[in-house]
């Protein structure tokens, strides 16, 4: 190649970019408008009932309002105050917070070893058998509540009275009734019906792990256990994040069983934020004010999703830095 077809190519300006990159955005929001409209109709719903609700229940907070009319007592940042220090609310919190850390571990290893057992290929009738486990999440929380109460009531054929007649309990237990049992037994209701949405994502994370591995991990001498903790328990990590913290943000939404079976009692002993917030809006509570209050509501609202953002941006950081240890240890 002589010099003079060597400059030539030096002068030659380069390729033009990609036809998407020298659109610019309003070009490339055309070419998609489709997608864009198709999505519409949600994004209306999401701003009418999930963003603006949470910008004006804000704004509330610094008002006496009891939900009539416009507000018009402005009281600054006085129920903030006394949100911080009202000590049914740091109940509720850690009310709340049990009923979490007590429930998604518990939860976690059950659907772990169900969706192991309903992996299997062999089993007979697993359809059937995933079908039954899910049910409980398709029903309706106030539905299965007002069913186990009068389950667990103290009067007819309940289940307190069969535990009576076969002497596993001395007389009538008010498992509902008693502050030391109470909320131990929404937590056992709680992992029972959720139980199928942590099934079916650890189903679907064993899916996805090739069968090859186990195959040649057998052929290794390799035995189910070890299979379990060198193949399965590494494959499923990614998942298993995404899973824990989506079973922790649904335990801290916990409202409807509490709602149903105690309300919150007895004598608080069962409160959770969500309803602690509910009785400040609309009365129903002895320890809530004698009018409803609609800016206490929207401060403890606001203040319990700044904690709960503060906890989920922890548990990320806690799990990726886990996550990241495991990989260097392996390596």
């Amino acid at each position: 190649m002589s010099l003079l077809e060597t400059r030539e190519r030096r002068r030659t300006p380069p390729a033009a970019p990609p036809l998407a990159a020298r659109n610019g955005l309003w070009q490339r929001i055309r070419a998609a408008k489709w997608s864009y409209l198709y999505l519409a109709p949600m994004a209306v719903l999401l701003l009418a009932f999930v963003i603006y609700p949470i910008f004006a229940s804000f704004g509330y907070t610094f008002y006496r309002w009891n939900g009539i009319g416009a507000p018009g007592e402005y009281v600054g940042l006085a129920n903030f105050r006394q949100i911080l220090h009202d000590g049914i609310f740091w109940g509720a919190v850690k009310h709340t917070f049990v009923y979490a850390f007590v429930l998604v571990p518990v939860q976690l290893v059950m659907a772990l070893a169900l969706a192991l057992v309903l992996n299997n290929p062999k089993l007979k009738f697993a359809l059937f058998f995933r079908t039954v486990y899910f049910i409980p999440v398709v029903t309706s929380a106030a539905v299965v509540g007002v069913v186990i109460q009068l389950m667990l009531a103290n009067f007819g054929d309940s289940a307190g009275g069969l535990l009576a007649k076969t002497g596993m309990t001395n007389g009538h237990v008010d498992w509902l009734g008693d502050p030391n049992t109470a909320l131990a037994v929404i937590i056992a209701i709680g992992i029972w019906h959720t139980l199928g949405y942590n099934l079916v994502y650890f189903l679907a994370g064993l899916q996805t792990i090739p069968a090859e591995l186990y195959e040649a991990a057998k052929l290794d001498g390799c035995g189910p256990v070890q299979s379990f903790f060198r193949i399965t328990i590494p494959m499923l990590r990614q998942v298993g994040v995404v899973i824990v913290v989506l079973a922790f943000i649904g335990s801290f939404q916990v409202f409807d069983l509490v709602q149903v079976l105690t309300g919150g009692g007895p004598y608080f002993a069962t409160e959770v934020v969500n309803t602690y917030i509910y009785h400040l809006a609309f009365g129903g509570s002895p320890g809530s004010a004698a009018q409803p209050d609609i800016g206490l509501a929207s401060a403890a609202s606001f203040l319990y999703g700044l904690l709960l953002i503060v906890f989920s941006a922890l548990q990320v950081l806690a799990l990726r830095q886990i996550s990241r240890r495991r990989t260097a240890a392996n390596q």
